[in-house]
């Protein structure tokens, strides 16, 4: 008498899915090749990788880095951008899935060529079911799994994206343990376990797109699909964080003078950090801010002729040559050698004019202090992007030549450079700091 249980079969086949393939036809060879025949109640678990390819879910890989063709790819394709690191990009698919680079797939499919997720997991997984009975008269589950990563845990581990003939959630809500305590927040993932109990008995390079559960007990449960596993939007709060994400994501701007020049600042990441920037709190209601991006050339230009005044100011001062060029030296290895080199500045075209110094002064401040603003926005969310900067303040110190030099009008007040690039160590923690002597009641 054999023992309850659920037994897991592994169905390797040497089979390779083509586009148009038959998903049935490809099930049933491996079945009868390792002689198990599919009986009422069964779950099959499917890759997903197999039913993209037969349903013809490839798309060309953008030229360039592989990964960084992926990353590409998945933005593409990407529904929201929930998370994004110079290493992974976090998105939210179409399907409603939060996934590492969108669950696109690029091996095993070709050299420039890379594999999305099923159009629709679900019917995918209804087809099959249907297939299975009209071919052998049985009632089967059919679980359609892919490899996602989780928060907080290392490691991947399979999940149910498409679900049918079997339930998705097993809800022990109102029911009590043990001690009688009434069940207030027990939902069980019950497609996903069987997903992962599927990838007990594979490794990637087996060659079993195909597992087959038996004994699995889910009488008096309804059947649901894969879209039941999904959290509704309004109650994710991940995407938010909380008010502590917010601070940490402060605390994580640190100042970094030595970049890594191998690595770029993508596009997209410079323009969020901008955007964000263009967020900051103005005098009017207006929008003072500019950011200029200096290219090579111009970089050249600019610094060599702040480099002279600077030198012309410390001679001033009766400061040592020696010590002059140790200054300027330590300069020039952050922002001759950053990746990206932006000039910020202020706009005062749009400030109010007053017939005192007194009431002018005080309105030029309060458009310089939305230009800091402005400035903290662009650094945070560099540095969420996992990209260090400098924000260093030479071009206060010399407004004229930097406007002789980019030929820029007298409304123009620059405010520092801010030197952008991935950091090329990564940069201590920073300490706890509290508002002790900050904050002060009066």
């Amino acid at each position: 008498m054999s023992r309850p249980g659920v037994h897991i079969v592994p169905l390797p086949t040497a089979q390779r899915v083509q586009p148009g393939d038959d998903l049935t036809a490809l099930l049933l060879t491996p079945l009868a090749q390792h002689g198990v025949q599919p009986a009422d109640g069964d779950v099959v678990c499917v890759a997903s990788k197999v039913v993209s390819l037969a349903e013809g879910a490839i798309v060309e890989l953008p030229p360039g880095d592989p990964r960084a063709a992926r990353r590409e790819l998945a933005r593409q394709h990407a529904a929201e951008v929930v998370a994004e690191a110079p290493w992974v990009l976090i998105t939210r698919t179409i399907h409603g899935y939060v996934a590492a680079n969108g669950g696109i797939d690029a091996s095993n499919v070709g050299e420039h060529a890379a594999l999305l997720l099923p159009e629709d997991p679900d019917a995918s997984a209804a087809a099959l079911r249907a297939g299975i009975a009209a071919a052998t008269g049985r009632r089967v589950g059919v679980v359609i799994t892919d490899t996602f990563g989780r928060p907080w845990r290392r490691g991947q581990t399979e999940v149910a994206l498409g679900v049918a003939g079997l339930p998705a959630l097993r809800d022990e809500r109102g029911g009590v343990d043990l001690d009688g305590r009434l069940l207030e927040v027990t939902e069980v993932a019950l497609a996903d376990e069987v997903a992962a109990a599927a990838d007990l008995v594979r490794r990637k390079d087996t060659g079993t797109p195909f597992v087959l559960l038996r004994g699995l007990d889910t009488a008096g449960l309804p059947d649901g699909t894969g879209a039941d596993l999904l959290r509704p939007l309004a109650e994710d709060l991940f995407a938010a964080g909380g008010p502590t994400a917010a601070e940490r994501a402060i605390a994580r701007r640190r100042t970094v003078r030595r970049f890594a020049p191998e690595v770029a600042v993508p596009e997209h990441v410079l323009e969020a950090a901008v955007a964000a920037a263009g967020t900051a709190p103005a005098p009017h209601g207006t929008r003072p801010w500019r950011f200029l991006r200096l290219t090579a050339s111009t970089r050249q230009r600019l610094l060599d002729a702040m480099a002279a005044q600077w030198r012309t100011d410390l001679l001033s001062d009766g400061v040592e040559e020696e010590v002059i060029a140790r200054r300027l030296e330590r300069s020039d290895a952050v922002l001759r050698t950053a990746p990206e080199l932006l000039l910020p500045g202020v706009r005062l075209d749009e400030a109010h004019h007053y017939p005192d110094d007194r009431r002018q002064r005080a309105e030029r401040d309060l458009f310089v202090l939305s230009g800091g603003a402005a400035l903290q926005n662009l650094q945070v969310v560099l540095a969420a992007h996992g990209f260090g900067t400098a924000w260093i303040s030479s071009t206060a110190f010399c407004p004229g030549t930097v406007r002789e030099v980019l030929d820029l009008p007298e409304h123009f007040d620059p405010i520092g450079m801010v030197a952008v690039g991935a950091p090329a160590v990564p940069p201590a923690p920073r300490g706890p700091r509290g508002p002790e002597g900050l904050l002060e009641e009066i």
